[in-house]
């Protein structure tokens, strides 16, 4: 039986280092495609390239995952950037953007991790909160992923996919505002903050705030790769 080729969107660093190298690199860590291959797909890394070229590479892939990563320029959402916003990441904002938008299109499968789940919203034409207190590691150590618990709302995608509360690994520090129309909320955390989004309807679209990588529940992560599994192979779009 094939496996659902599930396409995860990567980090673009100037300075990477192993072994004897120091150089650029196009990365994602190893709990992408750990998660993918227990969820019964095959991982493929979708490094940044020209947004025009998304929808023919969406169109050989069964589902999108768009990974977490730096915070999305807030000129996306027409805000004013924060001090404590971090620096732009346009190659990636772009790119992914475009993968989302030729995702949606095309009814491929879609999953947005963390700040996947921030651009998705913005897409849809929602809005961040660009800092929160209280969702990295403890005491708001970096480097370090914490813990919470998020409840599903009751009726959603997210809620079908697990059985009610559950524990998931955190690192983040913006969060939905406004949510896109055309999205709707369905987990939350304990103080409120909108911990999943997702599309009402037949295509599988969905978002959240943190990072299953990082843990051992694959259950979302099966979820996509079941939808991923149900669809027709698509003709690439004629240049």
């Amino acid at each position: 039986m094939n496996r659902p080729l599930i396409g995860i969107s990567t980090y673009l660093e100037a300075s990477v280092r192993w072994g004897s190298w120091d150089l650029p690199a196009a990365l994602l860590p190893a709990g992408y495609a750990r998660l993918v291959r227990e969820a019964g797909g095959l991982a493929v890394m979708l490094p940044p390239d020209s947004p025009d070229l998304a929808a023919s590479v969406v169109a050989r892939l069964d589902a999108v995952v768009v990974a977490g990563g730096p915070d999305v320029d807030p000129a996306r959402y027409g805000a004013d950037r924060d001090p404590r916003t971090g620096p732009p990441a346009p190659e990636r904002d772009g790119w992914e953007a475009a993968l989302i938008g030729a995702a949606l299109e095309s009814g491929t499968p879609l999953l947005g991790i963390c700040r996947g789940m921030q651009l998705l919203n913005v897409a849809f034409g929602g809005t961040l909160t660009q800092h929160l207190d209280g969702h990295r590691g403890p005491d708001g150590a970096t480097g370090v992923f914490g813990t919470h618990t998020v409840t599903p709302v009751a009726g959603t995608r997210y809620a079908s996919a697990v059985s009610g509360e559950c524990s998931v690994p955190t690192y983040h520090h913006q969060a939905v505002d406004r949510i896109g129309p055309g999205l709707v909320a369905c987990a939350h955390a304990a103080d409120g903050t909108v911990e999943a989004v997702e599309a009402p309807g037949p295509e599988w679209v969905l978002g959240v705030q943190w990072h299953p990588e990082m843990g051992d529940d694959a259950r979302v992560m099966r979820a996509l790769v079941a939808a991923a599994g149900l669809r027709e192979p698509m003709a690439e779009p004629a240049p």
